[in-house]
């Protein structure tokens, strides 16, 4: 019996999927992996989602959501996984974030009750969608608008056929030198205007994202996201003393944070929370971080805000390769038999974290290794001088960006926990990525 993630939707193996080894080849996936085979059988190239740590993660960011005053609507393209999106949702998750209107879409299929497009909507083919979708269920979805031509586009598709039901939008404020949103905030003040012009849309908030003007988490690049926070905070504040934001809107939305900025959102939005309305409006702050249900063994690893902080728990990476040594053509280098097509490398090249012998179960470390470079099918690892691994051991990586990993692979294999002495196969989940 396999645990509640996606084994079972793959059916009968048929040898299309990296990693499951050909003896699988004609079993249903929920039998082979209901037996808990040991990792060491499966065929590398391989990458592994550690059921423990993903476990650890949500709860740990629950916790820390809870005490800091702060929703959550994680951002689901890290994964795009049903069964991972829903552990989230379980979790206490507003609902779930998408990037594209194609992602939008996969999670109407999938019946998630609450949707963030963090993304304009101007595409007049999803814009009809989503209208029907708002007149034929029950779903909420919101959508962001950093122009007021997006809005203009909107406001005319969903004039065609009104929908029963307003289409809620956020005003995205960016800044300069970031990435989309609107630069200033009389910039901003015209897109509300015009949300609140058209009686398709309904203006619910306003929305942001701090991410793209930091890449490090020294007091500078918090200075900087802490600037542009405060002035969300501020744009917010601005419409809801002057009664911008739609009446026929229950509660109003205020969301910004990836996963490296995510304390210094909370730090700066939290107090514009208001479940009750007791200042007037009921009035959310919503988180949008998705990496963190995995989290790695790099980008994230680095700057995660739980490192910045003591006695708040902590992330583990849930995310790991496996590839075979096919070659050592000279001292001090091995060649691996997995590359760019199937580990990450725009965040970081993967990181050596110990070799499994050849005819054995467990990992042992492998000090003084490093991978210097990648192709399409090999990876070149560094060996230190006088290095033992042969030829038909096996390398586990540390991987650098889930979003990256994840996009690469069909189905991940799940295993029990990555730090036994002998991990076991219990599950395996699927991907949908266009």
């Amino acid at each position: 019996m396999t645990d509640d993630f996606d084994a079972a939707d793959l059916g009968v193996l048929d040898g299309s999927l990296k990693g499951f080894p050909p003896a699988s080849v004609g079993t249903h996936a929920a039998t082979f992996l209901g037996a808990r085979p040991a990792l060491a059988d499966f065929t590398t190239p391989l990458v592994t989602l550690d059921r423990s740590a993903v476990t650890d993660n949500v709860e740990t960011m629950r916790q820390w959501c809870e005490r800091a005053g702060v929703g959550l609507a994680p951002h689901g393209k890290t994964t795009m996984n049903r069964a991972l999106w829903r552990r989230q949702l379980d979790a206490g998750s507003w609902g779930v974030t998408v990037a594209t209107p194609w992602q939008l879409s996969i999670a109407l299929d999938w019946s998630i009750p609450r949707v963030m497009l963090a993304n304009a909507l101007v595409q007049p083919e999803h814009l009809r969608a989503v209208g029907r979708a708002l007149d034929e269920g029950d779903t909420e979805i919101v959508v962001w608008a950093d122009s007021v031509r997006a809005v203009e586009i909107m406001a005319r598709v969903l004039a065609e056929q009104p929908p029963r039901r307003p289409l809620p939008v956020l005003v995205e404020l960016g800044a300069p030198g970031g990435r989309t949103g609107a630069r200033d905030h009389a910039t901003a003040r015209e897109i509300a205007d015009a949300v609140v012009a058209s009686p398709e849309l309904a203006l619910a908030g306003v929305s942001g994202y701090e991410g793209a003007l930091a890449h490090h988490g020294d007091k500078g690049s918090l200075r900087i996201v802490r600037d542009y926070l405060e002035s969300l905070a501020a744009l917010h504040t601005e419409l809801l003393t002057g009664g911008r934001y739609d009446e026929r809107v229950d509660t109003v939305i205020v969301t910004a944070g990836g996963s490296a900025y995510f304390d210094v959102v909370a730090e700066v939005l939290a107090g514009l929370r208001d479940l009750d309305g007791a200042r007037g409006r009921r009035v959310d702050v919503l988180l949008r971080s998705g990496a963190y249900i995995t989290h790695d063994d790099g980008f994230y690893r680095g700057i995660t805000p739980l490192a910045r902080h003591e006695g708040v728990g902590a992330f583990r990476s849930a995310i790991h390769g496996w590839a075979t040594v096919v070659s050592r053509p000279e001292p001090g280098l091995a060649l691996i038999d997995g590359g760019k097509r199937d580990f990450p490398f725009d965040e970081g090249l993967p990181e050596v974290q110990g070799v499994r012998r050849a005819g054995s179960s467990t990992v042992e470390p492998l000090a003084g290794a490093t991978t210097t470079a990648m192709n399409d099918q090999h990876t070149f690892v560094s060996l230190p001088p006088g290095s033992d691994v042969e030829v038909g051991d096996v390398i586990r990586l540390g991987l650098s960006h889930p979003c990256t990993t994840f996009d690469k692979w069909r189905a991940l294999i799940v295993v029990d926990d990555v730090r036994l002495a002998e991990p076991h196969a219990v599950d395996a989940v699927t991907t949908t990525f266009g």
